[in-house]
């Protein structure tokens, strides 16, 4: 047999430069993963090939458009976005081909945000399209602008999400270009530039995304239609889209109930700006001009002149039959058929989303009526999605951020594709509405919430933290802009150290009630300013906490906490709401041993710190 000559030579160079071919390729699709630390060398490829307009010009979109499918990227830059708290991260604003609700093209701004860590968790680094809720009318309020000046009331939730490693785009919805009008509430319009935000943020030129990382949708109130849109149209919308899991809260899902709740109380400004962004996107289904009266046409100039927090309170407790011809009223208007079908194009629950749901909202929500929540999860379950249901006992905005981190875990388990069990039935009974009256004064109560508090005792340089089950509830009137109110701290022993470790038994009681002054500016800043007084009492010293020896000490004069805060509205709900300053401790009175304890707790420079979190969540 006539031997063959093998080439072993080439055929292991050959491998080799094969290997180091497909080690190229595995390398470069590592890095697109962004699995590598050192993303420099791609954001400078990036940013040299942006091509948006400089300053406001951005906001202005070529005309005619320039041809594209929707979710095909116009123009991007890179911004600079305010996000305190937030890892490193990258930022590009961007310009996209989107679709109205009513199947015409338009164009649509908003912002990406990618931080500049390492992923490593599983898969690709995932992508979070966030929908934002209620802003306001006014083109200052869009988010891409309250984002790059660090005001947007959102950050907190943004914040979370970056911290988790996601990439997190944010549209600012149809409308916020130059000369258009916001379509706001319009859900199709909304679902869709939430879901085409995603397409063209992968289109930014060399970015470390990749088209097979999982996505979730997330957003509340606004936000929460936005996204529960977004999860119905996409199957056929962008199918192509990885999407593990929607998130919404405070969900509008039936407009003709959350009309009737919000018509002549509280959240009055809202239905007002859904009217108009309605309007916006539907002109012939709500002819404003046929219907609006002259102080109709000033509130709708007014209207879209204000930032949402301004509206609020410029509106509340105003029925729209005052700004219609002939006061016609809201069951009236709602009555027109051309008006009638155009509520009926937002309701939702008609469609199967066909990933995982999770639906949460708040019991005391002042704005959103719960009923019709727990309705549209019903509707979900009929449709086979699979949907958990979460409720909060606080009121619409606390909720927001309460569930943050409900939220993230949820989306955490949906991105390492921990599989869905269980019914998607109620585990608990149908939750009932305890919002406060909706009409008057705008009123918002914390009642027993819980109070994480230490006071640092400045003679003996120790801490006394109160016991875990202490709370605080307070009664918020925002409209005469009052806050009274009272904390409740349990008997507890504190461990002081003299020469031997005592362990003193204090009791705090409240001699007056809390009082104060509370308000939400226009920029949705809460501003609290009060002051509680309590009585401190030495019921017992010993060396444990069984052999205390009655001594009956006590404050000669109150303690005065000064309850002050100046911060984002956010901290309602995430944990950040914290009053803290120093105090004077009097003299101590009442026995023996009243001079030892007035040398060992009193004077000025004790330290304390309060802070208030919401009740925990239950499920439904």
């Amino acid at each position: 047999m006539k031997r063959i000559n093998f080439p072993w030579r080439f055929f292991l160079l050959h491998l080799a430069f094969s290997g180091i071919i497909l080690f190229f390729i595995a390398g470069c699709d590592n890095i697109q993963a962004n699995e590598e630390e050192d993303l420099t060398a791609f954001l400078a490829l990036t940013n040299a090939s942006q091509n948006g307009a400089p300053g406001e010009a951005f906001y202005t979109p070529p005309s005619p458009l320039p041809e594209g499918d929707h979710g095909d990227l116009i123009s991007y830059r890179q911004t600079d976005v305010v996000l305190p708290g937030a890892p490193n991260f990258a930022s590009w604003l961007v310009l996209y081909h989107s679709t109205d609700a009513l199947g015409a093209p338009n164009a649509v701004t908003g912002t990406v945000i990618l931080p500049l860590t390492r992923w490593t968790g599983s898969g690709r680094r995932p992508i979070v399209s966030y929908a934002v809720g209620t802003h306001g009318l006014s083109h200052e309020w869009a988010p891409s602008k309250q984002l790059a000046n660090g005001t947007d009331y959102e950050n907190s939730n943004i914040v979370a999400a970056l911290n988790s490693g996601y990439a997190v785009l944010v549209t600012d919805n149809p409308g916020y270009t130059d000369g258009d009008i916001p379509t706001y509430m319009s859900g199709i319009a909304q679902g869709h530039a939430v879901l085409d935000i995603i397409t063209a943020a992968l289109q930014i030129p060399y970015i470390p995304l990749s088209e097979n990382a999982k996505i979730a949708i997330w957003g509340y109130s606004q936000g929460g239609q936005s996204a529960s849109f977004a999860g119905e149209l996409q199957p056929s919308y962008a199918p192509d889209l990885n999407l593990a899991g929607v998130a919404a809260g405070g969900v509008p899902a039936d407009f003709f109930e959350v009309a009737r709740y919000l018509d002549g109380n509280n959240g009055s400004s809202f239905l007002l700006e859904t009217v108009i962004g309605l309007w916006s996107q539907y002109p012939e289904g709500i002819p404003l001009e046929e219907l609006m009266n002259a102080e109709g046409e000033a509130a709708i100039e007014k209207g879209l002149s204000m930032g949402v927090f301004e509206a609020l309170f410029e509106f509340m407790n105003t029925s729209l039959s005052t700004f219609a011809k002939g006061g016609m009223s809201l069951e009236a208007l709602m009555g027109i058929p051309s008006v009638n079908q155009t509520l009926t194009a937002q309701a939702l629950g008609n469609s199967a989303i066909k990933a995982p749901v999770f639906l949460y909202h708040g019991t005391a929500d002042e704005f959103i009526p719960l009923e019709q929540a727990l309705v549209l999860r019903e509707k979900y379950n009929d449709l086979g999605v699979k949907t958990a249901y979460m409720v909060f006992s606080g009121e619409h905005i606390t909720t927001q951020f309460q569930a943050a981190p409900f939220v993230l875990s949820w989306l955490q388990d949906r991105f390492d594709g921990v599989a869905v069990t269980g019914s998607s039935e109620p585990v608990n009974p149908r939750p009932v509405s305890t919002a406060n009256p909706v009409d008057g004064d705008f009123i918002f109560s914390l009642n027993q919430w819980t109070l994480d508090a230490t006071m640092r005792l400045n003679t003996l340089n120790q801490d006394v933290d109160m016991p875990g089950d202490s709370t605080f509830t307070a009664e918020t009137n925002m409209t005469t802009n009052t806050i009274t109110g009272t904390m409740s701290i349990p008997k507890f022993p504190a461990p002081i150290w003299v020469i031997l470790p005592l362990k003193v038994r204090l009791e705090i009681i409240p001699t007056e009630p809390m009082s104060g002054t509370a308000s939400l500016d226009n920029a949705g800043q809460l501003h609290v300013h009060g002051h509680a007084y309590v009585t401190i009492k030495i019921k017992s010293a010993g060396l444990t906490n069984y052999t205390g020896i009655p001594i009956g000490l006590r404050t000669e004069e109150p303690v005065d906490f000064a309850i002050d805060f100046d911060g984002p509205v956010s901290s309602l709900g995430d944990g950040t709401l914290t009053f803290s300053g120093e105090t004077t401790f009097p003299t101590i009175t009442g026995g023996a041993l009243a001079p030892l304890f007035t040398a060992l707790m009193s004077g000025p420079g004790q330290e304390y710190s309060f802070t208030v979190l919401a009740p925990e969540p239950t499920a439904w």
